[in-house]
């Protein structure tokens, strides 16, 4: 069944020789040596080590046994980190790993080690206690949202980590969104225990206020800051004790709390368990049936079994989210972290996905990132829904509407991947020679296999709704795209270097879906688009390392959009004969502003235009609205917002659509000329955490920034400034705040909507842009 295992390192051109599974394991019973790997990983879980499972249960475990999880939180709250306990404990790395000495597993791109953030998301497969768990940890920095969206779309459960000396920061806020649209069961861990300031009711407080969640305390703290030594099992009432003297944090004691030795913390956790029993009575019927009945007298006998079987299946509900403690740094709570894990986060199994009905066991997966290398070509991320993947095999893809065929399949390590045979339900799997799969498409095993599908779907929905929607029944969903807020222009050093440009470009644009490239009409240039500074920073940083081109980058330009503020009428008449063909439109329409904010524009029809005529140049009509839109007047930046009314429409017989297409574009254009126009600037909802003494100075910053203070609210011994502040005006915030406070204070920025600038404003802005005009 399995005879090759193949080591690959995708970032480098060594590919290690292929051995013998047999052969390896004799060499290890002699040599008592794993094989070399760099950086010193263990070999795939279960392959080397004194417990050599079966090959079956190493590479498909049973589904009960799986758990896809992400590691998700605020930047600097110690994801990484607790990433690289994680594997060291669990045995996949035989050291451990530093973010400040850039050697962990899942940062193992250069611009992430330099600067000691994680800048996209990394895979990695382990063991634990017989549980197969594959770990994704997620970005922190707000650039990269995207990153942390389409890996919550594959996962089954989620470890929010959170800075206990801060509680919920900003970027908190946001990746609990998205799991919330999700549906992802969740467990916190409130890191950083060790640091001085950490609060553990603070940070427990700020989960219940400020995410409207329901915190249920499994573990206690023993101590805070510099005293903290350990926790407090609060289910089975013992306290877990690391040894001060061990350098990895693998040795650590659990006893059970006695009266004589331990009276205080015994009575806290008495108190704690009774609390959290009567919280998830309150939450789950069949375990408050199960307390009222036997147990109403004493609390005290609840056995601590059925409390985690109830913890569950709140936890799986929704309804809560169990919290545990620790410091990562100090190696001190990642075990049961790892523990609860598996015992409280759901199987694939456990989730419930409508589709897969459909299916009927047939293949079913969504690809959820891609990878460009340069010897094997695109590294598809797969989730598996249903069905089992093997290597050589065809597979269709139902958004691209095309079949290729997948060249090999890979366990996913970080950057090291391990060939394998097959792969079942449940798991994420990596694919080679996959050439047209982008993020967010649906893959099954044939053509023949979707269309089944489609017609299970279909009668399934006719029975249910009296419908049929067999294409929205069959499409995964895919990920959401936010649109881009900064722009500037690329160049190559040369023209010869224009096609490799465009070539790196479009590679990293599939990797990467928030990055958008376009080609500016009037001048020509290539233009990057980005979700901030630092994300069009990286991606320069890239195209340099990856491949090789030294690239100019423009200005930073903000991305604006205009709108109009009353309703206007315009009309075109388009009259032409080409060869002895007459080509003739006639066109009036209005353009209105539209209260709701609406994005690009809507299109209506009067009821005196002619249904036929309609129906025969809608496409034509829709695309020269849409692309009519695409450059507003006043600054060429796309209008939103506006709603476009055909009045009349005159066609001759014979015209082409291209004509009808030009007429309509043309009096679009006319109309938004005609009325009074708009510009809208995008607005940053704006976090700063600032000490007492440095308060004022930063305030008086964002008033010359346009900012809008919202509130200021006390964290610990600093104050936070929560508010908005237009895009425009945050270009070098971080150097300036890092001065005015002499480095003592940290700011979040998110994209919060566009807003009407000024008149004033407005007027600066487009006598900036002209007089820009005038000097080029």
């Amino acid at each position: 069944m399995f005879t090759h295992w193949r080591i690959f390192a995708v970032n480098h051109q060594k590919v290690f020789s292929t051995m013998c599974y047999c052969r390896i394991r004799a060499i290890l019973k002699r040599s008592k040596t794993r094989v070399p790997l760099r950086r010193n990983y263990s070999s795939p879980p279960g392959v080397v080590g004194n417990d050599v499972k079966s090959l079956r249960s190493v590479i498909n475990p049973p589904v009960a046994k799986i758990r896809n999880i992400g590691i998700m939180a605020h930047i600097d709250a110690g994801k990484t980190t607790t990433t690289e306990r994680i594997l060291y404990y669990s045995g996949y790395t035989r050291a451990l790993g530093d973010v400040d000495d850039g050697d962990t597993v899942t940062d193992f791109m250069a611009q992430e080690r330099e600067r000691g953030i994680t800048i996209q998301s990394a895979a990695v497969t382990f063991d634990w206690k017989g549980y197969r768990v594959n770990l994704i940890d997620t970005p922190g920095h707000v650039d990269f949202t995207l990153e942390v969206e389409r890996c919550l779309r594959v996962l089954d459960g989620a470890v929010a980590v959170f800075d206990a000396s801060a509680g919920v920061e900003a970027q908190t806020l946001t990746v609990w969104k998205q799991a919330d649209k999700h549906k992802i069961p969740r467990i916190c861990f409130l890191n950083k225990m060790d640091k001085t300031g950490a609060s553990f009711n603070y940070a427990v407080e700020s989960i219940r206020e400020k995410l409207k969640a329901e915190p249920l305390i499994l573990q206690l703290p023993i101590g805070e800051a510099r005293t903290f030594k350990g926790v407090v099992d609060v289910v089975n009432k013992e306290k877990l004790l690391w040894n001060s003297n061990s350098d990895d944090g693998k040795d650590f004691e659990r006893k059970p709390l006695l009266e004589t030795s331990d009276p205080e913390l015994l009575k806290e956790t008495i108190e704690a368990r009774n609390a959290l029993i009567e919280q998830v009575a309150d939450l789950d019927d069949e375990f408050a049936d199960l307390v009222l009945g036997e147990f109403s007298e004493n609390f005290d006998l609840v056995p601590a079994e059925k409390l985690q079987t109830a913890i569950h299946r709140v936890t799986l509900a929704q309804a809560a989210v169990p919290v545990l403690c620790g410091s990562a740094l100090k190696n001190k709570g990642v075990q049961p972290l790892l523990d609860a894990v598996t015992m409280y986060l759901p199987s694939p199994e456990e989730r419930e996905y409508g589709f897969l009905q459909w299916y009927k066991g047939d293949l079913c997966a969504l690809a959820f990132k891609v990878l460009h290398d340069k010897q094997r070509g695109p590294l598809v991320f797969l989730r598996i829904y249903s069905g089992t993947l093997t290597p050589q095999l065809a597979i269709h893809n139902i958004n691209r509407n095309c079949t290729e065929r997948m060249s090999r399949l890979l366990l996913p390590f970080a950057d090291q991947h391990v060939e394998i045979p097959s792969l079942t339900t449940g798991n994420i799997a990596l694919t080679v020679g996959l050439k047209q799969t982008a993020t967010g498409d649906t893959i099954v095993s044939s053509k023949s296999s979707a269309l089944a599908a489609a017609r299970r779907a279909g009668r399934g929905e006719e029975k249910k709704h009296g419908t049929n929607s067999e294409a929205e029944s069959l499409l995964l969903a895919g990920v959401e795209i936010p649109e881009p807020v900064f722009f500037c222009t690329i160049e190559p050093p040369s023209v010869a270097k224009q096609p490799d440009l465009e070539h790196a470009l479009e590679r990293l644009q599939r990797e990467d879906p928030s990055l958008k490239v376009r080609l500016d009409p009037d001048s020509g240039q290539t233009v990057l688009c980005g979700m901030g500074e630092l994300h069009i920073e990286i991606i320069h940083d890239r195209i340099k390392r990856e491949y090789g081109l030294e690239t100019y980058l423009g200005p930073l330009q903000v991305a604006y959009r205009e709108t109009i503020l009353n309703s206007v009428r315009a009309t075109d008449t388009l009259d032409r004969t080409l060869g002895d063909k007459r080509h003739f439109v006639s066109a009036e329409l209005e353009a209105r502003p539209v209260e709701a904010a609406a994005g690009m524009a809507v299109i209506e029809y009067a009821d005196c235009v002619s249904e036929g005529l309609v129906q025969a140049s809608r496409e034509a009509i829709e695309n020269a609205v849409h692309s009519a839109c695409l450059q507003g007047p006043l600054l060429g930046s796309p209008v939103h917002d506006v709603a476009i009314k055909l009045h009349s429409l005159t066609i001759h017989p014979g015209t082409s659509t291209t004509m009808v297409n030009a007429c309509i574009s043309r009096c679009v254009q006319k109309a938004l000329k005609k009325a009074d126009k708009q510009v809208l600037e995008p607005l940053m909802s704006l976090e700063v955490t600032v000490t007492r003494d440095y308060l004022s100075p930063v305030l008086a910053d964002l008033a010359q920034r346009r900012g809008n203070v919202q509130e200021i609210q006390t964290r610990q011994d600093n104050r936070v400034v929560i508010g908005f502040v237009p895009l425009a005006e945050t270009m070098g915030y971080s150097t300036v705040l890092r001065t005015l406070t002499s480095g003592s204070a940290t700011f979040a920025l998110e994209f919060s909507t566009y807003q009407a600038m000024s008149p004033q404003d407005q007027s600066t802005l487009l006598n900036q842009r002209s007089g820009l005009a005038q000097v080029l």
